[in-house]
Order: C-alpha cells, then sequence, then structure tokens
C-alpha cells in the first residue's frame, strides 16, 4: 500500500520532441540531449541507475541493463507548454482551446492596462528570454523606474523590478492585480513577478519570484486528494501555479537546492499524503543548467535513502526548453517519468503515455481518491513483481 507519494518535477525537463511539436517551431527539439552535447556529455550515476538512460539516448549516460527504477515517457495533449499546463496536465487538468497569440509583443491597449497599474510605460514588450531583455533595458530601467515586461508569446507575462526602485512586496500587490485585471479580456492566465537586486551589469532573475495565475479550469489530483483528506505540501512555485487549491501547506523557496532540502526535511514531519515540489533546475547557460544538474544528481542518493516502505517516488518534468530552441523559451517535449520506493518494481518500461494526465491518475489511486475523469493509472505496473 502506498501512503506517501514524493514527486519532483524539473522545469524543462524534455526529451525529445512530441507528434505535434512542428506545429509549434519545436520540431527536433531535445533538451537533455541537446544540453548533454553542449557540456560534452552528462555524468548522473543516480538518474542514470534509476534508468534515465532508457527514456533517451543522452551523451554520457549509459543503459542499465537493470535499473532500480521504473520509467517511460509522458506526453502532453493541453494546447500550449508552459509550467502552468505542464504541471495542470500533470496533476489531471487537460486544457483545449486557443491561445492568444504575442509573438509580437502585447498591442498597445494591453500596455495602456499596464502603465495605469504600475504608473509607468513598460520597457521591453517583446517575446524573450528573461535575462537577453534585462541586459537590453538595464541602464533605461534605472532611470526611468518603469517595469520591464517581457512574455512566452502566449498566456505567460514576466515583470521585472529592482528592489531599490520598487520593493517587492510592492511588485508581488501590482502584479497580482495585473493578473486578474489581464485574465479575460486578453486571455494571459500567469502573470510572473521578478524582483531584481545587486549593481549594475551583475542582475539576475531573482529565486523569490512569485507566479499569480488563475485557478486549473478543471478538477486535478489536488482536489481528489484534499477530498480524501490526504496531507498536501506544495514546495517552490508549485503552490503559486494551482493557486494553492487543495494545498494543505504551501512552502516558499529561494532556490531549487533550498526547495530540494525542504523536502529533504518533510521525511519526518509529512507521514503520508503527497509532497510535491518544482524545481529550476535547469536555468543559466548550457553549462550552469548541466553543473546544476549534475549537483541534483549528487543530492538524489541521499533523498532516496530515506524512502521507507509505502513511499512512491517520482520524478518528471513540465515541458522541454530546448537551449537551441528560439529565445530559449519552452519547448513541446516529452517529459521523462521515473518511479521508486522500497519493495516497488524495477526495471519496468512505462513506455510512451500518451498524457502526462497518466501520472496524475496513478498519484490519485496511489493515494486512494476518487478517479480523475482523465489518464490511464500504471499503478499497477509499478506495485508488480
Amino acid at each position: 500500500m502506498i501512503n506517501r507519494v514524493i514527486l519532483l518535477v524539473i522545469d524543462g525537463l524534455g526529451v525529445g520532441a512530441l507528434p505535434d511539436a512542428k506545429e509549434y517551431a519545436g520540431d527536433g527539439t531535445n533538451t537533455l540531449a541537446h544540453l548533454a552535447e553542449a557540456a560534452g556529455g552528462l555524468d548522473l550515476p543516480a538518474l542514470e541507475s534509476l534508468g534515465l538512460g532508457h527514456v533517451s539516448e543522452i551523451k554520457g549516460l549509459r543503459v542499465m541493463a537493470q535499473p532500480t527504477g521504473c520509467f517511460g515517457r509522458l506526453g502532453f495533449h493541453s494546447r500550449g507548454m508552459d509550467s502552468l499546463l505542464g504541471n495542470w496536465e500533470l496533476a489531471g487538468c487537460i486544457v483545449n482551446g486557443d491561445q492568444p497569440d504575442y509573438s509580437n509583443g502585447y498591442p498597445d491597449r494591453l500596455l495602456v492596462e499596464l502603465e495605469g497599474l504600475f504608473g509607468r510605460k513598460p520597457l521591453g514588450n517583446r517575446v524573450s528570454a528573461g535575462a537577453l531583455v534585462l541586459r537590453e533595458f538595464e541602464k533605461e530601467h534605472l532611470s526611468s523606474a518603469s517595469p520591464i515586461v517581457w512574455t512566452d508569446g502566449h498566456r505567460t507575462c514576466h515583470v521585472a523590478a529592482h528592489e531599490d526602485l520598487l520593493p517587492s512586496k510592492d511588485l508581488f500587490r501590482l502584479c497580482r492585480e495585473a493578473r486578474r485585471n489581464l485574465k479575460d479580456a486578453w486571455g494571459i492566465w500567469r502573470v510572473v513577478a521578478h524582483p531584481l537586486s545587486g549593481e549594475a551589469g551583475t542582475w539576475r532573475l531573482s529565486h523569490s519570484r512569485r507566479d499569480f495565475c488563475v485557478e486549473p479550469p478543471n478538477q486535478t489530483m489536488l482536489d481528489l486528494l484534499s477530498r480524501a483528506n490526504q496531507i498536501l505540501i506544495a514546495v517552490g512555485k508549485t503552490g503559486d501555479l494551482f493557486s494553492a487549491r487543495g494545498f494543505t501547506r504551501t512552502v516558499l523557496t529561494d532556490s531549487w537546492t533550498s526547495a530540494f532540502e525542504e523536502v529533504n526535511g518533510m521525511f519526518s514531519r509529512v507521514p503520508r499524503g503527497l509532497i510535491y515540489a518544482g524545481l529550476d533546475v535547469l536555468e543559466g547557460t548550457p553549462v550552469d543548467a548541466a553543473a546544476s544538474l549534475h549537483e541534483f544528481d549528487r543530492r538524489l542518493p541521499h533523498l532516496l535513502e530515506q524512502l521507507r516502505p509505502g513511499d512512491l517516488f517520482v520524478l518528471t518534468g513540465d515541458h522541454g526548453q530546448d537551449s537551441r530552441g528560439k529565445h530559449r523559451l519552452p519547448t513541446r517535449e516529452y517529459v521523462p517519468v521515473i518511479l521508486t520506493g522500497p519493495k516497488l518494481a524495477q526495471g519496468v518500461n512505462l513506455g510512451i503515455r500518451s498524457s502526462a494526465a497518466d501520472l496524475g491518475q496513478t498519484i490519485v489511486e496511489a493515494l486512494r481518491g476518487d478517479p480523475l475523469p482523465v489518464g490511464e493509472s500504471f499503478l499497477d505496473a509499478v506495485q508488480a513483481g
């Protein structure tokens, strides 16, 4: 019997283009494979032993004859590719319908809305990775105190301001208001607030960001498990992505390492239910991302050693983020799913699951909640043997 699930979602952990990736200008993407090539290979012995080498051909990773975990790939049915839609589908909420198209930036009328909120005309207004637009508008931001705004081209609006010019609590308040104002008329479901600190020329996107999001339009595994009186803990940005709906408690963190350590510390404090953490491991240049992934792999064995009978550990992603893609934005990819736990099956190939909702259905069944209306559980395969 499964009593506790530890779910780690690494942002952007893609392992190959989905069949419809060409519709999203993402044909041929493979985040991990291309990251490994750029870094001269990856050294991930813990993930290797769990079976990651079976999921995708990755430079530096061996295909283990007897992996200790179960492994496979998850696809996505939702129209789009970002952390919001990816995590929602992992939790059993599939979103269809057209997305707004802001591939050329926001129209003037939307900028007027933002100017009315912030009291200054926004800078930037383009599809971009954050680091690029910050460098370009750094001096102008310091002289004008205008917020820097950029977009993923669809449902997410990013807003950054230096803490010396706009304290983080005020930035968070204004971004929360922006999300409310931009939801219906403009189709923006997430406004991400990025406080900036440091001297000119050394800015980095803060890990103390907040994601202000609409609630999932359909029920999720969190709703069902909450009704089943399970303990549900969100770590990192996970709580924000669901507007905290269904969670017993949310824990905000300032880095993926602190989120990882929060999970480590919960083994003795959270005896049952779901610990659901989002980890932004693959940030920065390919070299930086590879170094962080190596650090994650180095930390992983200690976490796995704490698992006890009745625990199910799950590692997956929410979309791809191929460094070869335009603007270094999310890419339309499969993500790996790796599961392990004491007395659970080993070496089971779960194959290619067409929807990430299969994982949500598996977790709901494992923790004895009512079934989701979408997704096919693979719990039997994990428990066999």
